[in-house]
């Protein structure tokens, strides 16, 4: 007897890790019938890591004063991360930019008054707890623009290999829902595919604030929160 049945998209998240998306697509086949699940599998971890950009921007009447007087103020900067305890590696220059500065008036052609030069890097904290302090150091030494943090996980690997378990997991419960409607049973998984995977760079925003410089200025509190992790599968089973 030759069976044939559809099932329509479900989206649906498990108890302990919801699934993103999940298509069912059965095929027909002599011995059986294939089943298509896409599950998402998510674990959530504690940010190890705390990534800032901190730079310095000046103004001055020439360009070469303006790039003096910031690469004055730079040297200052980075040799406060270091004595902070940042390693060399952790400190890179993500850009540094000069440009005119206008005054415009109306029916008149635009008069340079100065430039603008900024230098700005990308530091990476590898103990978040004592980060806060070393973004107050970087203000007291002339940092004058700090963006971030941006959190992440230093080794997501073996969270990610959870994130997999939790996804095929997921997807065989639906595979069994769907068997089960129809009136069918799983036999085997036929095939896996792996979609997409986010390894927690882009976790919810945590806690920073970012103070002006004083002599009595509280520290800098920054809170790592967590963030989710999560794999995404695509699971070819053959029911019958």
């Amino acid at each position: 007897m030759r069976l044939i049945f559809s099932l329509v998209t479900l989206a649906a998240c498990a108890a302990a890790t919801p699934a993103l998306a999940q298509a069912a697509t059965p095929a027909i086949l002599p011995d059986g019938t294939l089943l298509d699940i896409t599950a998402t599998g998510q674990v959530s971890r504690t940010p190890d890591i705390a990534t800032i950009r901190a730079g310095v921007v000046t103004q001055a009447p020439t360009a070469a004063a303006a790039l003096s007087e910031n690469a004055a103020r730079m040297t200052r900067v980075i040799q406060a991360l270091k004595a902070a305890g940042i390693a060399e590696r952790d400190i890179m220059t993500s850009s540094v930019g000069l440009s005119p500065q206008y005054r415009y008036q109306q029916n008149e052609a635009p008069v340079i008054t100065g430039y603008q030069a900024s230098n700005n890097v990308s530091v990476k904290f590898r103990d978040i707890a004592k980060s806060g302090a070393a973004l107050d150091a970087l203000v007291k030494a002339g940092a004058n623009q700090i963006d971030g943090p941006s959190m992440s996980i230093d080794k997501p690997g073996a969270a990610l290999d959870e994130a997999r378990a939790e996804a095929v997991k997921t997807a065989r419960t639906r595979a069994e829902l769907y068997a089960k409607a129809a009136g069918l049973r799983v036999v085997r998984i036929v095939s896996i595919n792996e979609s997409g995977e986010n390894d927690g760079g882009s976790p919810r925003p945590p806690v920073a604030y970012i103070r002006a410089a004083k002599a009595d200025m509280a520290e800098t509190p920054i809170v790592a929160g967590e963030t989710e992790l999560s794999v995404t599968l695509g699971v070819r089973f053959l029911l019958q």
